[in-house]
């Protein structure tokens, strides 16, 4: 249980660049708070004490401004920022290391019992007032814009906006994408799933500043292997 809570805070530390400290994060972080709690409610659901799991999701609701149904099956490392609004149906089925904004339901589209919520495979990242509704797949490592509402199965990797959502990046696997992703999470780009790589003149525009960065990097490291070579040459004399 410790370690859970250790983890929890972790990633709070790691998607959140507003955390300043641990017990801020325990005492002031509603995504934080929701998690945990939902963590006990899931608990109590599967030792099917169901009217006390309500009771506590509901007080869960009350407290943090995120309405997570006990049933509802979460991974580990799973990040909320900001929190009011959320809402994440009962069969809804998250996987690791998914962030989701406030404004965002993962809902279903029939009254019928069984699967009617979505699934959200691995670092999937949504955007602030997503809607993703019905039993549909969203692909690890997709990106759903703020707003966007979705009702298909999203491919792995695939960013999409939009009402319907539709997909306007599809993974890329070249290079110069690879590259990208990597000076990104490096300088901590990644917020509200707005991706580099979307057909958008400032997103374009940020290619470059990443592609420089990128290039800036490289140049750095042959600068420094160089005067390292020198210096050894020069210690040796």
């Amino acid at each position: 249980m410790f370690d859970t809570i250790k983890e929890e805070i972790q990633v709070v530390f790691e998607r959140d660049p507003a955390a300043r400290s641990t017990l801020e994060t325990i005492l002031t972080c509603p995504g934080f708070q929701a998690i945990l709690f939902h963590r006990f409610n899931h608990w109590l659901w599967n030792k099917k004490l169901y009217l006390l799991a309500r009771l506590s999701a509901h007080f869960t609701r009350f407290i943090t401004g995120v309405e997570i149904h006990p049933g509802a099956k979460i991974g580990r490392r799973f990040f909320i920022d900001h929190g009011m609004g959320i809402v994440i149906g009962e069969t809804s089925e998250i996987g690791d290391d998914v962030s989701i904004y406030h404004g965002v339901t993962l809902g279903g589209t029939t009254w019928q019992k069984g699967k009617r919520h979505p699934t959200l495979e691995d670092n999937v990242v949504v955007g602030a007032g997503a809607k993703i509704l019905g039993p549909i797949t969203i692909g690890a490592g997709a990106r759903i814009g703020c707003n966007a509402v979705v009702v298909k199965d999203i491919p792995m990797g695939a960013t999409v906006v939009g009402v319907p959502g539709h997909v306007v990046v599809k993974k890329d696997n070249n290079d110069k994408t690879a590259q990208r992703e990597a000076m990104a999470k490096k300088i901590g780009f990644d917020a509200y799933a707005e991706r580099k790589d979307m057909p958008d003149p400032i997103q374009n525009a940020l290619d470059s500043v990443l592609d420089h960065m990128h290039k800036t990097d490289q140049e750095m490291d042959e600068l420094k292997k160089k005067l390292e070579t020198i210096s050894k040459k020069i210690n040796n004399s």
